[in-house]
């Protein structure tokens, strides 16, 4: 679908859920054409791409370039494919690249330092397998290599008809980018900033130490910029960004005051707190135990995130005992 003269959006699917897809962005450029973020290395996202880039008129082979958001499968995971495919260089910033064999080749210490982590933050024995292998299902749509290209924030990116600035965007994952249009006034925000809901931003072995606090001043810095157009790594395209940006920010508000009030009376790990406060799960009001098991383990890390930031901020404090992170509400 061309959602602006010379910029397509290509829907992936996800292996496992027929109503997640990944938006791939093809930049039409008379230096060879960009694609934006490659969806899962799985037989029907190449499918989807391939076909997708038929109906823009746009053939695999005149890909030169294949910037990747961030790090995560379903924006990843086709890359090295189409790389072999076409040969196109692939860029992705410099933090993500170095946590790409890590956590898609030799995975064992991430997987021990993720269950350390859970563990430390109250997730019961007998939960802690189920929740560690939560994600590894992942790594079999993904085919890991290192990046031709390793990106910083105030890159350029052009083709010869687009230029993009890469902007440092960290949260969703530590080394994610948004990729800014200054002169057709778009934005491709990845992950960054959605339509229809909440970015995830939790706290993990590759998240950095307060990924929250990362991810509000990035978006605050998006306020400043002048944008006609979003177009996000999922849901629809919009437009008046200062207000999603308000609304993403008043979110993180009321989950804070969430968390502090199931902290009234006492101490607590993040994992009973993520039992106490309000879920939503494809748009439904969810309790903690109704969550599936990646949804359980996405909720405990963004509780620890909020936490983290919560800590820094100075409205909670954190305690050790016996080899457990509990949190209290400072008064």
């Amino acid at each position: 679908m061309q959602i602006l003269n010379g910029v397509h959006q290509i829907k992936t699917p996800c292996p496992r859920s027929a109503s997640w897809s990944t938006n791939v962005y093809a930049i039409e450029g008379s230096d060879g054409h960009i694609l934006v973020d490659s969806g899962w290395d799985s037989q029907e996202s190449l499918w989807a791409l391939q076909e997708g880039l038929k109906a823009a008129h746009l053939k695999l082979r005149d890909i030169k370039k294949v910037v990747i958001t961030h790090i995560h499968p379903d924006h990843y995971g086709l890359s090295t494919k189409i790389k072999q495919i076409c040969g196109a260089q692939v860029a992705i910033h410099k933090i993500d690249a170095d946590f790409i064999f890590p956590r898609y080749k030799d995975f064992a210490d991430l997987m021990q330092k993720t269950e350390d982590l859970l563990r430390q933050n109250g997730v019961p024995a007998d939960e802690l397998p189920q929740l560690v292998g939560a994600s590894l299902w992942m790594n079999k749509y993904v085919t890991p290599d290192l990046p031709e290209v390793k990106l910083e924030d105030g890159d350029v990116i052009s083709n010869g008809s687009f230029e993009f600035e890469v902007l440092w965007t960290p949260g969703h994952s530590l080394g994610h980018v948004c990729l800014y249009e200054r002169n057709r006034r778009f934005i491709i925000t990845g992950d960054h900033v959605l339509y229809d809901t909440f970015p995830h931003v939790s706290f993990n072995p590759q998240s950095g130490g307060n990924p929250l606090a990362n991810y509000i001043s990035a978006l605050k810095k998006l306020e400043s910029f002048n944008v006609h157009f979003i177009l996000p790594g999922h849901g629809p395209v919009f437009n008046a960004l200062g207000l999603r940006i308000e609304r993403i920010l008043q979110h993180h508000e009321e989950r804070k005051r969430a968390i502090l009030r199931t902290l009234r009376d006492g101490l607590k790990t993040a994992y009973a707190i993520a039992q106490q406060i309000p879920w939503t799960v494809n748009g439904a009001d969810t309790a903690f135990r109704d969550l599936g098991v990646w949804d359980k383990r996405m909720a405990v890390t963004e509780t620890i995130a909020h936490l983290k930031l919560l800590t820094k901020e100075g409205r909670v404090s954190n305690v050790d005992m016996d080899g457990a992170s509990l949190y209290l509400a400072k008064d």
